[in-house]
């Protein structure tokens, strides 16, 4: 036996949607009910646990046998499980997942989205979400059944059947996937990242539970205290009504078409009334909803204390990154309190009075303390690069003084900002508030955009007028010539491609066309993929290339793009790679979350200087890369 397909399914009263699946796993009532395998490609079998059926020795054998490999699509979801079940962790190394598969080929991650867009004969079973529903989470009691929370296999003996098939379905589709696939093998390499990101994932990242309920507490009076104001000021039955204030506001001689967050600050800037100026700031706290970071923190924590599974690897489809789940580490708040640790330490103990006293707005105390709720067995060693995108893009392009400024140890961000208002700007020192907008240029710009892409980052808020704008794009374009020859190049190679069927290069990058598909060849040897490519219009009457992808609205569409956005694939995908380069070399080290361009580290004794020396090693495959990052130490988690 050299391969395994696999399909379970089973039953928790705990939400594997809220919660994921260490939790879901670890729940009491935990059970796996259907067991559906083929041993190398051949017929599929479907064991049925609930009703006293034993999976084979030799199945079972092989489950805990590294030299056999375990396939399944989303093979987390298996693995785990079945880790439960046997009462050990089954190894990463010998798993393959048919869901990363699709991901490295551009396709959904869904295994039914996946059978549609390959045209597979044999479909995921539509009835799947009902059966599911019915026999793997719990059901509300009634009178029709008897007042159970649970529907077993003797309720339904005709769905029980139905269930069995769609189990079975499962593996013939997964099968069915990967012969479709069997000409695009997923390399040797990306296979050893995903069991490192297995590992990261089982390992999880420890809170704590009791600042993390006393957080909730604090929120929970807070906004009580909040709502009886405003019914005191305001009358109404239902402040945080939007109809209901909006009509209050009118009686007050202020028309409103919306009451989102922009709306109610530019309203607050404006109102001198004292009385609707609070209630808007009232409004305005209560509509935070940095809670529900702590709350999902609750749902996702196993028995220990630790959550787990917060990472899917390849789920960003066009650049391969990483994307956050359940807690969502990516985006959470910035913290800038001086007494962060004080603030803390008054939240922890529950003492509201006194966060009341000292700070105006609980509400944003908690959003600033949410990073704080990580903690570590030890310290949290935090690396990450600096400035990463830039360094790549000044590499990919050889834009010479790019290079040069960051040999120098210098801030590209500094420096853009620099050029653009004529001034020295120094990170901490003169004119370093110009800094943040030489960011917001070097983002915006940095990938083709214009005044558009400046306006959407924040350009305006932040100081700088509308009749600057253009000027700053052609200047930015004119200093970074070589940037600007990167996208056109990279442009006319996939148009050539497409167009011709052939394969193109510049700049280290390969273009190839091969079954309907566009391959982008990286320096590291990994592909981006992008399905059906074909010549178009734009807009603006310009020839475009589109393909099939999973588009802003979350659906399989056709997508348009071009030179300076294949760019930005390109560069953010070579900075992923080299973020898990860095991971990998990091690997004796317990790696307990990362961020985009930072890694986090669980220890009781490691050197911050060492780490970030690991980290800034170039990998072989980018000769000439300069690389640098920088880290620090804390007792919980935060921004430095």
């Amino acid at each position: 036996m050299k391969k395994l397909n696999i399909d379970i399914e089973t039953y928790s009263s705990v939400s594997l949607i809220k919660s994921g699946v260490y939790k879901y796993a670890e729940s009491e009532d935990f059970t796996v009910l259907l067991f559906a395998y083929a041993v190398d490609d051949g017929e599929v079998h479907v064991i049925d646990l609930v009703k006293g059926e034993n999976i084979p020795p030799e199945i079972m054998k092989a489950l805990e046998d590294d030299t056999v490999l375990k396939w399944a699509f989303n093979a987390q979801f298996e693995r785990v499980c079945l880790s439960r079940m046997l009462g050990v962790r089954l190894n990463p190394t010998s798993w393959r997942c048919t869901m990363v598969w699709s991901g490295y080929m551009g396709l959904p991650l869904s295994l039914e989205g996946v059978g549609a867009v390959l045209g597979l004969e044999e479909q995921k079973l539509k009835t799947g979400k009902d059966l599911i529903r019915y026999f793997c989470v719990p059901c509300a009691p009634t009178k029709i059944n008897g007042g159970r929370t649970r529907n077993e296999y003797y309720h339904d003996e005709d769905k029980w059947q139905q269930f069995k098939d769609y189990n079975k379905r499962d593996v013939d589709v997964e099968m069915a996937i990967g012969q479709k696939l069997s000409k695009f093998p997923v390399p040797d390499f990306i296979w050893e990242e995903y069991v490192l990101d297995q590992t990261i994932n089982d390992r999880g990242i420890q809170i704590d539970s009791v600042f993390v309920q006393q957080a909730i507490e604090l929120d929970k009076y807070h906004r009580m205290e909040l709502m009886e104001e405003l019914q005191t000021l305001t009358e109404l039955d239902n402040p945080n009504s939007v109809i209901q204030l909006s009509q209050w506001l009118q009686t007050k001689g202020i028309e409103v078409d919306s009451l989102d967050k922009k709306a109610v600050q530019n309203l607050i800037q404006t109102i001198e009334d004292t009385t609707v100026k609070r209630v808007l700031t009232i409004r305005q706290q209560l509509s935070k909803s940095s809670i529900k970071k702590y709350q999902a923190m609750q749902q996702v924590a196993c028995r220990d204390n630790r959550c787990r599974g917060m990472f899917q690897f390849l789920g960003a489809n066009r650049t391969g990154r990483f994307a956050g789940r359940l807690v969502q580490l990516q985006n959470l708040p910035k913290n800038h309190m001086s007494d962060l640790k004080e603030a803390r330490e008054l939240v922890k103990k529950g003492n509201r009075e006194a966060v009341h006293l000292l700070y105006d707005n609980p509400s944003k105390v908690l959003s600033e303390l949410i990073r704080t709720a990580f903690i570590p067995k030890g310290l949290f060693y935090v690396a990450d690069f600096s400035a990463i995108e830039a360094r790549v893009i000044a590499w990919l392009a050889k834009e010479k003084w790019r290079k040069a400024l960051f040999k120098q140890g210098g801030d590209i961000y500094c420096m853009s900002a620099s050029q653009m208002f004529g001034v020295p700007v120094e990170k901490h020192g003169v004119n370093s508030e110009l800094r943040q907008k030489g960011k917001i240029a070097e983002l915006a710009c940095g990938y083709g955009g214009s005044v558009g892409a400046l306006t959407a980052m924040g350009a305006l808020e932040m100081g700088l007028k509308e009749e600057e704008l253009q000027p700053l794009v052609h200047a930015w374009r004119g200093s970074n010539p070589n940037i600007v020859n990167l996208w056109w190049s990279v442009d006319r190679c996939v148009k050539e491609t497409v167009k011709e069927r052939t394969t193109t290069k510049t700049h280290g990058i390969v273009f190839s066309y091969q079954s309907g598909m566009l391959f982008i060849t990286l320096p590291s040897g990994r592909k981006l993929t992008y399905i059906k490519p074909r010549i178009g219009e734009n807009r603006f009457g310009g020839e475009s290339v589109t393909y099939e992808g999973v588009g802003e609205t979350k659906k399989w569409e056709r997508i348009e793009s071009y030179g300076p956005k294949f760019v930005e694939n390109i560069v953010q995908a070579i900075a992923r790679d080299i973020l898990v380069y860095a991971m990998l070399n990091l690997k004796d080290y317990d790696i307990v979350a990362h961020v985009h361009d930072e890694v986090i580290i669980e220890s009781e004794c490691a050197s911050i200087n060492e780490i970030c020396r690991i980290m800034s090693q170039v990998p072989p495959w980018a000769e000439g890369l300069i690389l640098d990052a920088d880290g620090y130490t804390c007792e919980f988690y935060q921004k430095d």
